[in-house]
């Protein structure tokens, strides 16, 4: 039997999930789609704590990844996560756990958090690039670090900041509401 804090978990949880699946369908077609999924993925965090929105980044990815086209332009499969922009979708959970990770660091929380979702953008950009210009390599061949931040991270910098902002004030807003 469920105690009421899993159930509340859970239910944190799938909101999440479900919201990452919604601002993901919100989508610019580009070499990697513009999307809100970045912000979904900060608000989640931010709102539900490290745990749960990891958690809910972990269930957004499987449903994408078992059929349920919960990902960008209502796409879903293994052939995704495998493909282009999977790495970006992969770095949705390595931010997610520095941010968690930075949960505990001391001082004045609303820094912290800002600063965990700026570290937690750096990496999911780092980690997406480096996996695009892998599987770039292999299918189509080698392409340069300068073209392909060109493609994937400089055009998304500033949408990604605003959406940090965007994440951060519903957070203050909506925190006192989240047990």
């Amino acid at each position: 039997m469920l105690t009421k804090n899993k159930t509340l978990d859970m239910t944190y949880i799938a909101i999440g999930a479900v919201l990452i699946a919604i601002c993901s369908w919100i989508s610019i077609p580009m070499a990697v789609p513009f999307t809100m999924q970045t912000f979904a993925v900060f608000l989640t965090v931010g709102l539900f704590g490290g745990r749960r929105g990891t958690l809910s980044i972990v269930v957004y990815l499987l449903l994408g990844a078992i059929g349920i086209p919960v990902y960008s332009g209502f796409t879903s499969g293994l052939g995704v996560l495998l493909g282009y922009t999977g790495g970006y979708l992969a770095g949705f959970i390595l931010s997610a756990l520095l941010m968690w990770g930075m949960e505990r660091i001391p001082g004045p929380k609303s820094l912290v958090m800002v600063s965990s979702m700026l570290l937690g953008l750096v990496v999911c950009y780092s980690f997406g690039t480096l996996w695009f210009m892998t599987v770039y390599a292999r299918d189509m061949g080698e392409v340069g670090l300068v073209t392909v931040l060109g493609w994937c991270v400089l055009p998304f910098v500033i949408p990604d900041l605003i959406k940090i902002t965007l994440a951060v004030v519903l957070i203050k807003r909506l925190k006192r509401y989240v047990s």
